[in-house]
């Protein structure tokens, strides 16, 4: 789902290996290597849009921290014309699995300590007046979240907690969809027990098709995280089913690792930069798992670099279509919506099977070569194995 920029409104629109090594890389390209790799920070890019998107100068002031434990409390809300007839604890189930699932995402680096207030808060207006089925302003969602705040107020001090999420109950129909919100600094927004509320989900009755992972994604916009899926059809041009932060429901769901680094969970050590013309071979272990080197970056232009990492069918991505090596190009400069990273494909012309699309065959396996003539990057896929897959960068 979408964030409601403040700017301007607008409607929110495995296989197994045999052996447990890598296999090493071929002698004939050590020589040409530099024996001083570059710093990661070298190929970290500036983000230009001013909101959620792939720079690494994400505003500390506008978005919440990604590290650490995030304090979230979840209201239930029913509405005059949308009364709540049922328990309020099937819908907390339905997220709860989202704290293991962002635990795991993140190597342990971000916790979600959900807590749930175990009571239907009766917002002050019917569920039709909010907007939600017209398009949604980030005024009318302010106000959306302002009601939710000042009605739960009297039964939790909301001073204890960095966000909230609010459902709706089943009945109210006309709240949709999930969008996050982000205060705007330049209003005077919502406050609650002396405090300030600078960051929420307001779930809609798509969390019952997503499920949990709507959380994830909305959550990660609050840490300053682009939509990868495109505000244009096809929907999932871009990124298919690669990031919880494009197709929600799709095979492969594990955040990106450049979306990992982006946000702390991923170190600079872990990162292989090559900021300009030379060559670098680099082994990479699978993002769905903790330590060892997680991408290799080469960098293109002041806002654009090309990405490898290592993909493997296990833990959040134990669905995935396709494994081994996939590459995609990062643009800083990009909308949120409009594309800031794109998946290159390995294989163009394969059939999808069932509950996969084109874009989630899109890993690159050994043997396999991208090139980009535009700019001279070239990236190999030299080896792969249990332990993750070696590829070698070069730009001419």
């Amino acid at each position: 789902m979408s964030t409601l920029p403040t700017t301007r409104l607008r409607p929110l629109a495995a296989a197994i290996a045999l052996a447990s090594c890598l296999a090493a890389p071929t002698t004939a390209t050590a020589a040409a290597e530099p024996n001083s790799p570059a710093p990661a920070a070298d190929c970290a890019l500036v983000g230009k849009t001013g909101w959620t998107d792939e720079g690494h100068n994400t505003d500390a002031n506008q978005f919440q921290p990604s590290r650490g434990v995030r304090r979230v409390l979840t209201l239930f809300v029913d509405f005059p014309d949308a009364q709540a007839t049922d328990s309020t604890d099937a819908y907390a189930t339905q997220l709860a699995p989202a704290a293991d699932w962002m635990s795991r995402a993140s190597y342990g680096r971000s916790q979600l300590a959900i807590s749930s207030l175990h009571r239907w808060i009766r917002m002050p207006a019917d569920s039709t007046s909010y907007g939600f089925a017209r398009g949604l302003t980030f005024e009318t969602h302010e106000k959306y979240v302002r009601d939710a705040i000042t009605a739960a107020d009297p039964y939790a001090d909301l001073s204890q907690y960095d966000m909230v999420y609010v459902v709706p109950t089943k009945a109210a129909a006309a709240i949709s969809f999930s969008p996050t919100y982000l205060f705007d600094p330049n209003t005077s927004g919502v406050t609650a027990d002396g405090t300030r509320l600078k960051w929420a989900v307001t779930f809609g009755q798509d969390m019952w098709r997503w499920g949990y992972k709507v959380a994830a994604h909305e959550t990660g916009h609050t840490f300053g995280l682009p939509d990868l899926y495109s505000f244009t059809a096809p929907t999932h041009q871009y990124a298919g089913g690669w990031d919880v932060m494009g197709n929600i429901a799709g095979p492969a769901p594990q955040y990106l690792g450049w979306h990992s680094w982006k946000l702390g969970w991923t170190r600079d050590s872990q990162v292989a930069c090559l900021p300009g013309p030379g060559r670098r071979t680099v082994r990479l272990t699978p993002v769905e798992r903790p330590g060892g080197t997680k991408i290799a970056v080469l960098r293109t232009g002041e806002t654009t670099a090309y990405v490898a990492e290592s993909r493997r069918a296990e833990g959040n991505d134990a669905a995935a279509c396709s494994t081994g090596v996939l590459i995609y190009k990062v643009d800083s400069a990009a909308q949120t919506g409009e594309g800031p990273v794109r998946i290159m494909n390995a294989n163009p012309t394969a059939t999808p099977p069932t509950g996969c699309t084109q874009l989630d065959l899109a890993a690159y396996a050994p043997g396999q070569t991208f090139t980009d003539p535009d700019t001279g990057v070239r990236i190999d896929v030299l080896a792969d194995g249990w332990a993750g897959d070696v590829v070698r960068l070069s730009k001419s």
